[in-house]
C-alpha cells in the first residue's frame, strides 16, 4: 500500500496542488482551465479510452460471463442510484445530478486500475480482465449515459424529438463514440494494429496529468467545500459501492481473487472524466472537484481496509 500511495496517489496530490497554486497566483485563469479540459475531453481522453479498450479482446470479455454480467448490472444500477440520490436527497438539478453520478458513481479505473492492482495481484490475465471489464462499463456505458442525462431530454416535459436530439449530441462527443467504437472492434474480434499505438499514446499520455492539473486550477477558482454532500459522495464512492459489489460477488460466486480485485477497483476515487465534463459544461464544478479531492485523500485509508476485508478468512470461506 505504501508503494501505491507514493507512486500513484502522491503524484495526484502534487499535480493538483500545483494547479491550485497556479490558479491562486493567477498564472492561469479559469477560462484557460476550461480550455485544458476541452482538450482532454475532445482529444486526450478519447484516445486514452480507445487504446486501453482495444488492448483487451473478445475472449477476455467472455472468459468469465458471471463477472462481466454482475459488474455491468451493479455498476450501472449504482450509477443511476447516485443520480437519483443527488437529485432527490440534495435537490440538485438534473444536469447537476448527471455530473454527480459521473463523479460519485464512477471509479477512475483508466488512470489507477492497473497501478493499484498490479503491485498486489501481479500482471496476470485476471488483472487485465477485471480492469478491461470495468473500463468498458465506465467508458462505454456510464459516460454516454451521463452525457445523455445532461441533455435537454432530462426535463420531465421534454419531447421525443428533444430526447433524440440530446442522444445525437451525446453520441457526437469523441469521449462517447471512441470507446463505443473500441468495444465494437473488440466484440468483432478486430485487432487494432499495435504499430499505430504510439500515435494515440502520444496524445493519450496528456490525459491524466492535464486533467489533474486542471482540476486543481478549477478548485482554486471556487471556494473549497466540505459539507454533507461531499461526505455522502465520498462515502458512496469509497464505501457503499465496493460494499455492494462485494455482497453481489459473494451471492453469485465470483472467484475469490477476481472478486478481491473487483472490489478494490470499485473503491477507487472518482473518475477524472466526471470532473472534466463538469468543467466543460460548467455544472457541479465546485462540489465535484471537492468530492474528488476528499475522496482521493480518503482512499489512502479505505483501500487497505478493503484489501484486508476481502482477503480475510471469513470472506474467503463465504466463497467456497
Amino acid at each position: 500500500m505504501f508503494h501505491i500511495f507514493m507512486v500513484d496517489l502522491v503524484p495526484i496530490f502534487i499535480i493538483m496542488t500545483l494547479g491550485y497554486i497556479s490558479g491562486k497566483r493567477s498564472s492561469f485563469t479559469e477560462t484557460q482551465a476550461k480550455a485544458f479540459n476541452k482538450m482532454v475531453l475532445t482529444y486526450a481522453l478519447p484516445a486514452a479510452l480507445f487504446v486501453s479498450i482495444t488492448k483487451s479482446n473478445r475472449a477476455e470479455i467472455f472468459q468469465d460471463s458471471t463477472l462481466t454480467l454482475v459488474s455491468t448490472i451493479v455498476l450501472v444500477v449504482l450509477f443511476m442510484l447516485s443520480y437519483f440520490s443527488c437529485k432527490y436527497i440534495f435537490k440538485r438539478t438534473k444536469p447537476e445530478s448527471a455530473v454527480c453520478a459521473l463523479i460519485a458513481g464512477s471509479p477512475t479505473v483508466g488512470f489507477l486500475g492497473f497501478a493499484v492492482l498490479e503491485p498486489i495481484y501481479g500482471t496476470g490475465t485476471a488483472t487485465g480482465l477485471v480492469v478491461a471489464i470495468v473500463a468498458i462499463i465506465v467508458n462505454a456505458i456510464t459516460i454516454p449515459l451521463g452525457l445523455f442525462l445532461l441533455g435537454p431530454q432530462s426535463s420531465a416535459n421534454s419531447s421525443d424529438t428533444s430526447k433524440l436530439s440530446a442522444l445525437y449530441s451525446a453520441l457526437k462527443e469523441p469521449v462517447v463514440w471512441a470507446p463505443v467504437l473500441a468495444v465494437c472492434l473488440v466484440m468483432l474480434d478486430i485487432h487494432f494494429p499495435p504499430i499505430l499505438d504510439p500515435t494515440f499514446d502520444l496524445i493519450a499520455k496528456a490525459n491524466a496529468g492535464v486533467a489533474v492539473f486542471a482540476a486543481g486550477l478549477t478548485l482554486s477558482a471556487h471556494k473549497f467545500e466540505f459539507d454533507r454532500e461531499i461526505v455522502f459522495n465520498t462515502f458512496y464512492r469509497l464505501i457503499l459501492t465496493p460494499a455492494i459489489i462485494l455482497v453481489a460477488g459473494i451471492m453469485f460466486g465470483i472467484q475469490t481473487e477476481k472478486l478481491q480485485m473487483l472490489v478494490l477497483i470499485a473503491a477507487l476515487p472518482p473518475a477524472f472524466s466526471g470532473i472534466i465534463i463538469a468543467s466543460r459544461y460548467d455544472t457541479y464544478v465546485r462540489t465535484g472537484t471537492s468530492s474528488l479531492a476528499v475522496s482521493t485523500i480518503m482512499f489512502v485509508i479505505t483501500a487497505p481496509m478493503w484489501i484486508y476485508l476481502t482477503q480475510s478468512e471469513y470472506i474467503i470461506s463465504l466463497l467456497k
